[in-house]
């Protein structure tokens, strides 16, 4: 041990830190950034209106509990408002329910093409992450269950996945929540739950309403447009979210933040056109890449998990540096064992038809 300096605890000194998608290309003058699965219609004129009058009384602290933000998605969703919990970003929401219920010696489970988050926060409070493959993309309910033992304290489930795009039916989802001992958590991260266009579809809202261990997280930071406020939110029995509450750092949620949220959310015709946009033009970028022989897995969220051929000149590598010189910024994805993928985000209809253009130049190459 060296005692020259002050050493962090082992678990935390081996982290890889949490990678974002790249904003900028070295040489390029005009980027569009399709990396980071941003919303690009944006946020509600109501929301920007609301932030910016927030932002007089920037010398005051923001209400510690987001109370009048609590009290909205209460109202519109139907529960009460002591069953939500606000974060910085529901990336706040995964650590804090990891650090109130899981530490060394515990395991924390994950599917293997999951959120990268869930790893790092996991390992962040000395528990070990343990990665279940994925089945047809999806996480596989009966591997989780399969993986589940006496060490098990949290399980987590992207559904839709990130970054796969894919998405279990609600049936599945139950089956989880009811096969897993009760004193596990199933945290339902739902950041996509806007983009979903399939009849069958758990958000998370009745799930946490029937399960006293199941803690659902949701966002505002995809479709509807807040990335840059951090307002995540999340719902779950009271007394699952009492230790959450006793380690959330105070204002933590900002004033800004708060108003847009609550403006955002009473915009839902904004919502709307965002998501009907967003769903029109995922199938549309899908046809594209799939007329041009690429394998395209169907998405439920804001964004496509495209794979190309494990050849040169062809690979994801090749057309992530091709996109990239033409001023595309996508997500190649070898950390997570997707080498031979590009996450794209969803466009402009402009920028969706020169992903596909430019991919079908790429894929002619000899």
């Amino acid at each position: 041990m060296d005692h020259t300096r002050p050493s962090p605890n082992p678990w935390v000194a081996d982290l890889a830190p949490y990678q974002p998608g790249k904003a900028q290309a070295p040489g390029v003058k005009r980027v569009v950034k399709l990396s980071a699965n941003e919303s690009v219609v944006g946020p509600s004129p109501a929301a920007v209106a609301a932030c910016r009058e927030a932002a007089a009384t920037l010398e005051r602290y923001p209400d510690p509990t987001a109370t009048a933000l609590r009290e909205a998605l209460a109202a519109h969703f139907g529960f009460d408002p002591d069953w939500i919990i606000c974060g910085a970003g529901s990336d706040e929401l995964l650590h804090l329910v990891v650090q109130a219920y899981a530490g060394p010696g515990d395991k924390v489970l994950h599917s293997r093409y999951g959120f990268m988050m869930y790893p790092i926060s996991s390992r962040a409070v000395g528990a070990e992450p343990v990665a279940v493959p994925n089945r047809d993309w999806a996480a596989d309910v009966d591997g989780l269950l399969a993986a589940v033992d006496e060490r098990t304290k949290v399980v987590f489930l992207d559904n839709p996945n990130n970054p796969t795009g894919a998405c279990l039916p609600g049936s599945e989802v139950r089956r989880l929540a009811e096969s897993l001992p009760p004193h596990v958590v199933l945290v339902h991260d739902a950041a996509y739950a806007e983009c979903v266009d399939q009849p069958d579809y758990e958000d998370g809202i009745a799930l946490a309403r029937d399960f006293p261990n199941v803690f659902t997280t949701r966002t505002f930071s995809k479709l509807y447009g807040l990335a840059a406020l951090r307002v995540g939110w999340g719902v779950a029995d009271p007394r699952l979210l009492d230790p959450m509450h006793r380690i959330r750092p105070p204002f933590n949620v900002t004033s800004p933040g708060q108003a847009a949220a609550r403006a955002a959310l009473a915009d839902q015709e904004h919502l709307a056109k965002a998501r009907e946009f967003t769903i029109r033009e995922r199938r549309r970028l899908a046809a594209g890449l799939a007329r041009i022989g690429l394998e395209v897995v169907p998405s439920e969220t804001n964004f496509l998990l495209v794979r190309f051929p494990d050849e040169a000149p062809h690979r994801a590598e090749d057309a992530n540096n091709w996109l990239a010189r033409h001023g595309y910024l996508v997500r190649w994805l070898p950390g997570q064992g997707l080498a031979d993928s590009l996450r794209i985000t969803i466009g402009e209809e402009a920028d969706n038809n020169a992903i596909i253009a430019l991919l079908e130049e790429f894929m002619a190459q000899a």
